[in-house]
């Protein structure tokens, strides 16, 4: 690790949900995870309606187009409710790369949020850390307008 390089050059973003109401699984795009050595999905909630839930998790695949999809065992979440005094929280996941099934060619991941029962806010962000060569701004999604620095 090298403290001169600044944070944008240490972690991209690499896979977005937009914010938005929700009462259906939404999911990024998928990730190639051979660009980075480790990443961490952040899925956040707003204020829960009486009945909402939400769900999330890891899911892996064979290529960039979903092929063969599954879950990434033990990344799923604790589900968020009402009762449960989950407003206004945000849920961390981890991932290193042999978290994936690599040796049946699984190289790819990507979030999934489930909200149910009633609409919920959600969002979630997956960051790639640890990039593999060069800096991690090079990597980082379609949608990262602009780096301050």
């Amino acid at each position: 690790m090298n403290p001169a390089l600044k944070p944008s050059q240490r972690a991209a973003i690499v896979g977005v949900i937009d914010p938005q109401s929700a009462t259906t699984v939404k999911t990024c795009g998928w990730i190639a995870a051979a660009d980075f050595l480790n990443f961490m999905a952040i899925i956040n909630v707003g204020a829960l309606s009486a009945s909402a839930t939400v769900d999330g998790k890891l899911q892996q695949a064979t290529d960039s187009s979903g092929t063969g999809v599954k879950d990434v065992t033990d990344s799923d979440i604790t589900q968020l409710t009402k009762a449960g005094s989950d407003d206004n929280k945000q849920v961390v996941i981890n991932l290193k790369q042999e978290d994936l099934d690599f040796a049946n060619g699984f190289t790819h991941f990507r979030l999934s949020i489930t909200p149910a029962t009633a609409a919920a806010l959600i969002s979630g962000t997956v960051l790639g850390f640890d990039p593999r060569y060069g800096a991690a701004s090079d990597s980082d999604a379609a949608t990262v307008d602009e780096i301050v620095s």
